[in-house]
């Protein structure tokens, strides 16, 4: 989730009169030497849907691509488009956008003093962390569901919902016949992030507990460390069948209960 709660030192880069936006060498370059890393880290740990719909896309390992080359394939697939955004834009553009089955994208990619972690979402983690996923109808459905209601809710119920997107779109895992695997773009994108959430990093080890509605919207979460717990649905379906609650409801649930205690210092 990109918003404009702090200052990015990142500029987007515009489409130029042609209509594309130009990147300079430095870019492709880490953009192939982030794509290079996450393709022979994913294997047996990122879920089937995420890599079938890797394939579909059919991204460039040698360039960064043009989001009318993303939209030729997603549009069709999914009725999504990705759409050109400043580096952060607020929740109110963040809601609406999804509400109309627009997924923002802010085209920079990070730099090389940033290239394992950057806390502002950069072309990389929107194009191959989030864009296969939304080739997944189910996926697809709940997140634009998700922007429609975020569009009505007050900032506060917002607050609640961000914590369900965390815990899912950017950060979920998903059960499956050959184990826990990864679905959420935060973690598909991250090399460091991609092995700690499946096998901690010998220091540490997270928490992974089935997903539960409730528990989730009351789990804080920080967007500055590999995160302390990740929620396993068992199936995509999962996420579909939220759209059919009265997530407002649960969010009242959440408010009257208050929050968990952070797995992280405060």
């Amino acid at each position: 989730m990109q918003t404009n709660s702090h200052a990015s030192h990142y500029q987007a880069r515009l489409p130029a009169a042609d209509g594309r936006i130009h990147y300079d060498d430095s870019d492709h370059a880490t953009w192939q030497q982030l794509i290079q890393r996450q393709m022979s880290t994913l294997p047996n740990r990122a879920c089937d849907a995420y890599l079938l719909g890797l394939e579909q896309l059919a991204l460039p390992h040698d360039r960064i691509p043009q989001l009318k080359e993303i939209n030729q394939v997603l549009q069709p697939a999914s009725g999504w488009q990705v759409v050109q955004v400043p580096a952060l834009i607020s929740f109110d553009q963040f809601f609406t956008l999804l509400a109309n089955q627009q997924f923002p994208v802010a085209t920079f990619i990070r730099s090389q003093q940033e290239i394992d972690y950057l806390q502002e979402p950069d072309v990389f983690h929107e194009i191959f962390g989030h864009c296969p996923m939304l080739m997944q109808p189910d996926f697809a459905q709940f997140t634009h569901c998700y922007g429609k209601l975020g569009l009505r809710a007050s900032p506060q119920d917002r607050a609640f919902l961000a914590r369900l997107y965390w815990l899912t779109v950017e950060f979920g895992l998903i059960d499956s016949s050959q184990g826990i695997r990864i679905y959420g773009g935060g973690i598909l994108s991250s090399y460091a992030e991609t092995r700690y959430c499946l096998l901690g990093d010998g220091l540490s080890e997270p928490q992974r507990k089935d997903f539960a509605l409730l528990e989730v919207l009351r789990t804080p979460y920080r967007i500055d460390i590999q995160q302390p717990i990740y929620y396993v649905i068992d199936r995509l379906e999962t996420l579909y069948q939220l759209t059919r609650l009265d997530l407002m409801a649960e969010v009242i649930k959440a408010k009257r209960l208050g929050l968990l205690k952070p797995l992280f210092p405060t």
